[in-house]
């Protein structure tokens, strides 16, 4: 691991203050990306700007007909929330199957889809409920927000604040993990709501993306069957030791199926 400065401020603007100040700093919440990468001399930032210390950026809470959930809130409030499980179960069923316990205690939304990793949860219900990013300075609709892979429409001395999640009728999410680091290979989010029906998928290729085939067919025809039919090109799709391109074509429709039918 390389020298860096650390500092850890008590609000948002300290922090942007101190990002602005070193094009070469790098933000930090949970660590689960970063860390690992300073470890094994990936990355050499000049210094770490440590989030955790910001109280304004934590917390679950509902506003008329949205849910507003804090970047630093970790993954096992976002699953024991009350406000969430009642509002969006959807959501709070993603939270409580990310990783395992001591990833869930840790991690946190903001750096999650800050992150934007091909194969993490939470994009895809970014994208699957067509939510707001908050940041430090303006307001980035779902769709403009993630660009490839772990790249967003985020600047370098811009924070993530919060998340706005629209309540939708219903929603629905499934996906198909690794056994043995447990990052998504195929997941689908499926919502239908005041954003119109949305399928957003994650894991099966470089970025997230929505799934125009299988919105169309669901907007005819709410049902699992709607989007039995509706298969995947293999075009684009990620293929390692894992699973084929074509593999992960198939677990898309299979697993828009069973989001689908979880969503009811």
């Amino acid at each position: 691991m390389y020298d860096f400065a650390y500092h850890k401020p008590s609000s948002v603007a300290d922090a942007v203050k101190l990002l602005a100040s070193d094009p070469d700093a790098k933000a930090v919440s949970g660590g689960h990306t970063l860390l690992p990468a300073l470890k094994h001399r990936l990355n050499k930032p000049t210094s770490l700007v440590d989030l955790s210390g910001i109280a304004e950026m934590r917390g679950v809470r509902r506003e008329g007909n949205a849910i507003i959930i804090g970047a630093l809130t970790r993954h096992h409030e976002v699953a024991n929330s009350e406000a969430v499980k009642s509002a969006i179960p959807a959501l709070a069923y993603m939270a409580q199957h990310i990783g395992d316990q001591q990833v869930r205690n840790r991690g946190t939304l903001g750096g999650s889809v800050s992150n934007n990793d091909p194969a993490a949860d939470y994009p895809s219900a970014v994208l699957g409920l067509g939510a707001t990013v908050h940041t430090s300075k303006r307001k980035i609709a779902a769709d403009d927000f993630f660009l490839g892979m772990f790249t967003t429409a985020l600047e370098h001395d811009e924070i993530l604040v919060a998340v706005e999640f629209p309540i939708p009728e219903k929603a629905g999410y499934a996906k198909m993990r690794n056994p043995a680091s447990r990052y998504v290979m195929a997941g689908a989010f499926v919502s239908k709501g005041p954003m119109g029906v949305r399928v957003a998928i994650n894991g099966a290729a470089a970025c997230v993306f929505r799934q125009p085939e299988m919105e169309a067919a669901l907007s005819s025809n709410w049902s699992a069957d709607a989007v039995a039919g509706v298969k995947q090109a293999a075009d684009d799709l990620n293929s390692d030791i894992h699973g084929s391109a074509e593999y992960r074509a198939h677990l898309v429709t299979v697993m828009a199926k069973r989001a689908v039918a979880a969503a009811g």
